[in-house]
């Protein structure tokens, strides 16, 4: 059973988890002396033993067997939702693979809570988890997913980044991205809870002023043209259209709004009939 946690605010943990971390046989977990103090404070009793990218190929043999001998596993991880940037999925595969039924409890994700306070399009969106700790690893990131970009993606995308880190990041996503919309989340369901928007320099500028802290969850909004309206591109289209090739008119539409070309000439051969 994949049990999600608090992410900060414990009134968020759900009857239903308490009651499935209290039946279960034993509990795996990121760090037993994180997670033993979540279990202390609800009145948990259930044994806890660390799972973690160090020891989880060793231990899932036992585990399986023992979840085959009819004992449930309660899987949960330091806080939000288990296997989403945490350990774990190697378990779920081999449970899956073994013909064992997983199931969850679902609760608080900071992405996904993030996602929603931001203000940026909430669908689609790509979860892209930790970036990289050094800047070619993480320039090359926003590479790959600015390339597909340009290919006609058109998605939020999402990150986890330590607060030291953040303005860095911060520079190489505007540095890849340019003047793209953003928004910063960090310390989700605390005390201090804060949400702060606007492109990527104005964001640099602020956390400039103001150090960031705590857990942090970095936005990146789409391209601008996936905010352009399709009627609006067609009309862009039919004026290009009017003087240009399908090649030159897509290429200037292109051009001028940012959207990837592909995207434009698709449509330019469409309206021109050619599709």
């Amino acid at each position: 059973m994949l049990v999600a946690t608090p992410i900060g605010n414990l009134s968020d943990f759900s009857q239903r988890a308490i009651e499935v971390l209290k039946t279960a046989n034993l509990v795996l977990c990121e760090d037993t002396r994180t997670s033993g103090k979540l279990l202390q404070h609800f009145g948990i009793a259930t044994r806890c033993a660390a799972l973690h990218e160090h020891n989880e190929d060793a231990a899932i043999p036992g585990l399986i067997a023992r979840m085959q001998r009819g004992e449930v596993m309660a899987l949960i991880s330091d806080a939000g939702t288990p296997l989403v940037s945490d350990p774990g999925y190697r378990l779920v595969r081999a449970a899956l693979a073994a013909g064992l039924g997983v199931s969850g409890a679902p609760g608080a994700n900071a992405a996904v809570l993030a996602l929603t306070l931001s203000g940026l399009p909430p669908h689609p969106f790509l979860f892209g988890g930790f970036l990289p700790p050094k800047a070619g690893a993480r320039v090359e990131v926003f590479r790959k997913y600015r390339a597909a970009e340009q290919a006609g993606l058109a998605a939020t995308l999402i990150f986890y980044e330590a607060p030291h880190r953040l303005l860095e990041s911060l520079g190489d996503a505007g540095s890849v991205f340019g003047a793209r919309a953003g928004a910063v989340a960090r310390e989700l369901t605390k005390r201090f809870e804060e949400v702060v928007r606007g492109d990527l320099g104005e964001l640099a500028a602020h956390f400039e002023r103001v150090a960031p802290r705590g857990e942090i969850t970095l936005l990146i909004g789409p391209p601008l043209d996936a905010a352009l309206d399709e009627a609006e591109l067609e009309r862009l289209l039919v004026a290009a259209l009017a003087q240009h090739s399908v090649r030159e008119a897509a290429d200037l539409v292109a051009a001028a709004t940012g959207i990837a070309r592909k995207k434009v000439y698709t449509a330019a051969l469409r309206l021109a009939g050619r599709d």
